[in-house]
């Protein structure tokens, strides 16, 4: 029989270097969780993507056990570093801080496409290149679909 879910909690954690300081700490340690059981299992499994931002999902079940899913990094770090810059324009209609190529933004919207809410691969590459626009990036050449 399923177990019983209690709640979810959603955090992004650097890949290999959870700790039960904040926020990993207080957010599970309020439903219950088993902190240090937390941080060594996804540890474990982020040995690869070490300091990478990802985000996690973390199903709490009545019985405080737990599951999690581990998600690809969010778009916005990922441009971040395909423009090389430290953070992104802080008024982004005005100020533009970098570019980024179309090759670069569907890399990007490959490794996304477990994520992402799109069926294919150009859909994909308009969302992350709407997310580079919010960002106050430019993205240079010309798109693959031709507009």
């Amino acid at each position: 029989m399923a177990k019983e879910v209690s709640g979810f909690i959603k955090l992004q954690v650097k890949g290999g270097q959870a700790n039960p300081a904040p926020p990993v700490g207080p957010a599970l340690g309020a439903k219950g969780v088993n902190i240090m059981e937390f941080c060594k299992r996804f540890n474990a499994d982020t040995q690869d993507r070490m300091g990478k931002v990802l985000p996690v999902t973390i199903t709490v079940f009545k019985d405080k056990s737990f599951t999690f899913v581990i998600k690809t990094p969010p778009a916005a770090i990922q441009l971040l570093e395909a423009a090389k810059l430290k953070k992104g324009s802080p008024v982004s209609n005005r100020d533009k801080v970098g570019k980024v190529t179309w090759d670069q933004v569907k890399a990007i919207a490959e490794d996304k496409m477990p994520d992402l809410n799109a069926f294919t691969v150009e859909s994909g590459m308009k969302m992350v290149a709407g997310t580079a626009r919010s960002m106050g990036l430019i993205v240079t050449g010309t798109p693959p679909w031709g507009e």
